[in-house]
């Protein structure tokens, strides 16, 4: 699921910890748990654009399956997302 956050001079990861997400391990994206583990966890991808930063969010029920892939079971809409991007857009007014 695709959102813009419409705001001017921004840095990413201040903006994403004010919203309880963390650098995921490689620096690529943003990650909030939604639970002590490391699954389910919501899943943010970032890109500039001229209106702002499009967002791309997903959320991951549970790791790679296989060594060496990136493949995983992950949702990429519903309530629980609508939800998520709700907060999100409700902090940031």
């Amino acid at each position: 699921m695709k959102f813009i956050i419409s705001t001017k001079a921004v840095n990413p990861l201040a903006l994403f910890r004010s919203l309880g997400y963390h650098p995921d391990r490689f620096g690529k994206s943003y990650i909030r748990r939604l639970a002590s583990l490391d699954f389910p966890r919501f899943h943010v991808y970032l890109k500039q654009k001229p209106e702002g930063l499009e967002a791309n969010i997903h959320l991951d029920q549970k790791g790679a399956c296989y060594e060496g892939t990136t493949a995983h079971s992950g949702d990429y809409d519903g309530d629980v997302l609508d939800r998520e991007v709700t907060r999100i857009k409700n902090i940031l007014k």
